[in-house]
């Protein structure tokens, strides 16, 4: 019987194949107390469990292919970090000794802990790393009842199956996403997961359609179900009628060729049909990923999110050196196009609170409302000089430029143009080379800091809109929260006014704009940001040629009165009948 489930859209594309369901490690393990005498065997069992998987990890990342994205690299490693994090390990051992559980239901209670402490923090990929910590457990209860890792049952698969095999389960962790080569599988579902999972980074990365969040997928499909997975909408057909097989095979075949010809645009010049050119840069998270910009033919990394090399250490800050090496290594492979460096940009998580050692640096309520970006930055100067004069080191090999995130009051621009002008002071008297002119610009993220754009046009060199945390506090909406998950909305009249304005305001000041947000990178939102008066995009390599593709066709001139139209509309049906006439423009 065809049915169709709905989840969310992570990485585009068609994929059409055999469902192949991976089963999760059962959490709803034996439960039993263990005599006095049997503690530390118990205990012993968990170690050599750890050790199991640490093993695993360890060749994962040995085996690890040259080409595999840079982001798999740091998963495996934040993987391993959990895997020896106290909080997991020393926690659950307390639990065996004083409570006398068994391995695994102590495993599994410390495990429903910390997911309750996730559970309360508020920034979307902060809390979406839980999965990473479940996925690690589900590690340590498979070498603990000695069952195959999801991988290994892949690699049992006969070589037709594999061919066009779909990956179907609760969740993937993207160690197991390694070993499944990308000749082997057509895309994969998971029942959770948001667009910030670790999951749907992997999927964007490889270029493999993928939805996620597809709740009880993995219950409702079975093996060897003939599914299409459609990467553009999140929607998977079970069992599908032969007439949308055949449409579905068609748009399948059409994506290919659209792919192939993509290709040409690389290298011809970014301009509008009315000759406007346009610069299109990319989003980076490690300093490696400055390849696949290069390769996709960006014009600069338009923004490098600098907390992902703070998450990657467990025990420490990383020192001004870490930070400089990776900072030089994105410009140098860059080969002199600019580089936008935005400094560390997190929230009052618990895994950062340790590491800067403050005491008083206790968990927010709501961390998206409180200690976060530039707050906390601003809270920990000495961290902060230490990344600026990373940073500023870093300038010496190429065109940097500094990003501060989530600015909106004055003194918090004065603030931390002084202790730039301090880690200046800092490199001069070390004798340390950096650019004296490398300029300095603002994320546009709050509502607020729209609104009060002049602020920001006497104070800084440039602007970068940050529509992902524009649209979520301009309508007090978390996108990675199902229940209102369909309320984040990048098209509602309020958002599409406060970015119009920031473009119309700085471009009367004569201030460079961009926009770096997921919005940048939607191909179907492209003409609007054109006619709106958006010169700049920055976006994850893998969408830039089809956003250029876009932009290759579009005339400003006939945008002009459809993109007026949009932003005096507020009616849904107003807004989407005037949405419409943009795409024909």
């Amino acid at each position: 019987m065809s049915f169709s489930l709905h989840g969310i859209p992570v990485s585009r594309g068609i994929a059409i194949g055999r469902a192949y369901l991976i089963a999760p490690a059962a959490l709803d393990v034996d439960h039993y107390l263990v005599d006095a005498p049997r503690i530390e065997g118990e205990i012993e069992r968990f170690r050599a469990a750890l050790k199991t998987v640490q093993n695993e990890l360890e060749r994962l990342s040995e085996d690890l292919a040259a080409d595999a994205p840079s982001e798999v690299g740091a998963f495996i490693h934040v993987h391993t970090m959990i895997l020896n994090d106290a909080m997991l390990v020393q926690e659950t051992i307390d639990l065996i000794r004083t409570r006398k559980y068994n391995v695994e239901w102590a495993l599994t209670e410390q495990l429903e802990r910390l997911s309750r402490h996730f559970d309360d923090i508020e920034d979307e990929y902060l809390r979406e790393r839980k999965a990473d910590i479940q996925q690690v457990v589900e590690r340590i209860l498979k070498a603990l009842a000695g069952a195959p890792s999801a991988a290994a049952l892949v690699d049992g698969a006969n070589g037709d199956s594999r061919a066009e095999m779909i990956v179907v389960a609760h969740d993937i962790s993207p160690a197991d996403m390694l070993q499944f080569k990308t000749q082997t599988f057509q895309g994969f579902v998971t029942d959770l997961g948001g667009r910030t999972s670790h999951t749907a980074i992997v999927a964007r990365s490889l270029g493999i359609p993928a939805a996620v969040g597809v709740q009880h997928a993995s219950a409702l499909i079975r093996q060897d179900d003939l599914i299409i997975v459609d990467g553009d909408h999140g929607i998977v057909i079970v069992d599908p009628a032969p007439i949308v097989l055949e449409e579905y095979t068609y748009r399948q075949t059409e994506k290919a060729l659209e792919q192939k010809k993509l290709q040409r645009l690389k290298f011809s010049p970014t301009q509008t049909l009315c000759g406007n050119k346009i610069s299109l840069c990319a989003n980076i998270e490690l300093p490696d990923d400055a390849r696949a910009a290069i390769e996709a033919g960006a014009v600069g990394v338009g923004l490098f999110r600098t907390e992902f090399l703070f998450m990657n250490h467990k025990d420490r800050l990383p020192e001004e050196e870490d930070q400089f090496e990776a900072y030089r290594r994105a410009v140098e492979l860059m080969g002199g196009l600019p580089v936008t460096i935005r400094t560390i940009d997190v929230g009052a998580d618990k895994p950062l609170e340790t590491l800067a050692g403050g005491d008083g640096f206790e968990s927010a309520q709501n961390p998206a409302l409180g200690l976060r970006a530039i707050r906390w930055s601003l809270s920990e100067p000495q961290m902060f000089l230490t990344q600026l004069r990373a940073i500023l080191r870093a300038s010496a090999f190429g065109k940097v430029k500094i990003l501060v995130p989530m600015l909106a009051h004055a003194q918090e621009i004065d603030q931390t143009l002084d202790l730039i002008r301090e880690a200046k002071r800092q490199l001069d008297d070390a004798g340390l080379a950096y650019d004296p002119g490398v300029q300095v610009g603002a994320m546009i993220e709050i509502p607020a800091a729209a609104i009060a754009l002049p602020l920001f046009l006497k104070r800084v060199d440039f602007l970068s809109i940050g529509t992902n945390d524009l649209i979520q506090y301009t309508l007090a909406i978390d996108r990675a929260d199902n229940s209102v998950a369909h309320l984040y909305d990048p098209l509602h009249p309020a958002v599409l006014h406060l970015i119009a304005f920031t473009l119309r305001e700085a471009k009367r000041a004569g201030m460079p704009v961009s926009v770096c947000g997921e919005m940048a990178g939607d191909p179907q939102l492209t003409r609007l940001l054109l006619g709106m008066g958006l010169t700049e995009f920055s976006m994850h390599p893998s969408q830039l040629l089809v956003v250029k593709q876009e932009i290759l066709r579009a005339d400003l001139r006939k945008l002009e009165k459809p993109v007026a139209d949009v932003l005096a509309a507020f009616e849904p049906e107003e807004v989407q009948a005037a949405l419409k006439c943009v795409a024909e423009a």
